[in-house]
């Protein structure tokens, strides 16, 4: 049931991107009176065809249906000679503005696309993590800035200057503080709890490059909180079984310290490896109310992890973490605003990770196949319809983003071709073109390969 809840969320998503893709190229052809051949869902062999009595265009969907394309009367492409007066109608015969414009309205077109989904997501409301912080792990960044968990973070603003933005929920506060470490800047976040409204100066000045990533939060010692931290599941003849510790059994602190954060709990287990700690558990009632509070003694077991080669211990738990969530709803003009807002932080993160992969500031392991998409687009669908929204959205961006790249073969290539026509008044040379579209498809082919390569290596955890 989930593979076929993954292929069909992959089929709607990828039919979605790409036909939305296309048709910015088809709408801006037409209205620059160039005449459309054909329009083609997927590549290969035509399943369905049918032809336009008004247009003449032809409205393909093939069998192969990872992308898709749009086929225009060009001179440099006919088979056979032109009719002269079709020629005002071919592509090449257009002005640079008009070409250059037909080419860009396939990307922009996806982050239109996006901006509207982000926008339909604010306006009908998505439940989100409350930004309540956990007890940082000590030297983090939270806990320098004075964070001591239980906080709720509610608003943010530049340490220099600036107006203070609110803090509305987790995903919230994760995109401000991502946007400002890569602004190498210093912000001061105010947190309220029950005894009232603190500042809480962040220095993101120093934030490795490399740490901006999936776990960007968690460096920074950010981690949800507030919420119940759940035994899912006991592994058999571990230290945990052996202590008495139960799935279903809620984790309230542990050696006295309140715990209500996976990873703050796992590190410190790691760092008592055959040394004694208390967990004190709640069973009975539910993670509202509670139920009966108990003391379980657990000594880690000592392993070694594959990462470090060193000693850790370990209890053999499966956790989870209950958080408190918020339903974040927002008027149609605002909503519109953080969707172009939240489209354009997605597209520069996505243009500066591009290029710390080429420098090799960031690692090629962040570049994703169509296996890790169909994968993610089942997730987000059986999370529900705003999550799937979210997740077109996101790769509609990454779609816009890597067609504008300047390599030849893909849009961003064509592009670049129609600058320098701009800037020198001349057309680049069909030899030229030659030569650059076969590095641009051996770029291409190589990005494939790796992103292949990444996916099977997440799917058999290599």
């Amino acid at each position: 049931m989930n593979l076929l809840i993954e292929v069909l969320a992959f089929a709607v998503a990828i039919g979605v991107l790409v036909v939305v893709h296309e048709y910015g190229h088809y709408s801006v052809a037409r209205m620059c009176g160039v005449k459309v051949l054909r329009f083609s869902i997927g590549f290969g062999k035509p399943l369905v065809q049918w032809v336009s009595p008004k247009t003449g265009t032809e409205w393909t969907i093939a069998a192969l249906p990872l992308g898709g394309y749009v086929k225009m009367l060009d001179e440099r492409e006919a088979g056979a000679p032109i009719p002269p007066e079709a020629l005002p109608h071919a592509f090449n015969r257009q002005h640079v503005a008009k070409r250059f414009a037909i080419v860009a309205a396939g990307p922009i077109a996806n982050f239109i696309l996006a901006i509207v989904l982000f926008a339909a997501v604010f306006a009908t409301g998505v439940s989100e993590p409350a930004a309540i912080v956990a007890a940082p792990a000590p030297n983090t960044a939270a806990a320098l800035a004075g964070f001591d968990g239980g906080e709720t973070v509610v608003a943010v603003r530049n340490a220099d200057a600036g107006s203070t933005e609110p803090v509305r929920s987790w995903s919230d506060l994760r995109w401000k503080l991502l946007g400002a470490a890569f602004d190498h800047r210093r912000v001061i976040l105010s947190a309220k709890d029950s005894h009232g409204t603190f500042d809480f100066p962040l220095d993101l000045r120093d934030v490795s490059e490399k740490d901006v990533d999936d776990d960007f939060m968690s460096h920074l010692g950010f981690e949800p909180g507030g919420g119940k931290l759940i035994v899912a599941g006991v592994q058999a003849g571990s230290a945990a079984q052996h202590a008495g510790l139960a799935a279903g059994d809620r984790l309230v602190s542990i050696d006295g310290k309140p715990t209500d954060n996976a990873t703050a709990f796992i590190a410190y287990v790691k760092t008592h490896a055959g040394k004694a700690i208390t967990l004190q558990v709640e069973r009975g009632g539910d993670a509202q109310q509670g139920g009966k509070t108990e003391d379980i003694h657990v000594v880690p077991l000592a392993q070694r992890d594959d990462t470090t080669g060193q000693q850790i211990g370990r209890i053999g738990a499966e956790l989870a973490t209950q958080v408190p969530s918020i339903q974040v709803r927002y008027g149609p003009i605002e909503s519109l605003q953080l969707g172009a807002h939240r489209t354009w932080d997605l597209a520069a993160y996505s243009v500066r990770m591009f290029g710390r992969m080429i420098t090799g500031e960031a690692s090629l392991k962040n570049l994703s196949g169509p296996v890790t998409i169909a994968d993610y687009a089942g997730k987000s669908a059986r999370l529900g319809p705003s999550a799937f929204l979210s997740f077109l959205a996101l790769v509609s961006i990454s779609l816009g983003v890597l067609n504008l790249l300047p390599i030849p073969v893909l849009d961003g290539g064509h592009l670049l071709y129609y600058l320098v026509e701009a800037a020198t008044g001349k057309a680049v040379s069909d030899r030229w073109q030659l030569v650059l579209q076969r590095a641009g498809l051996a770029c291409i082919v190589a990005l494939s390969a790796i992103a292949l390569f990444n996916d099977l290596a997440r799917l058999i955890h290599f």
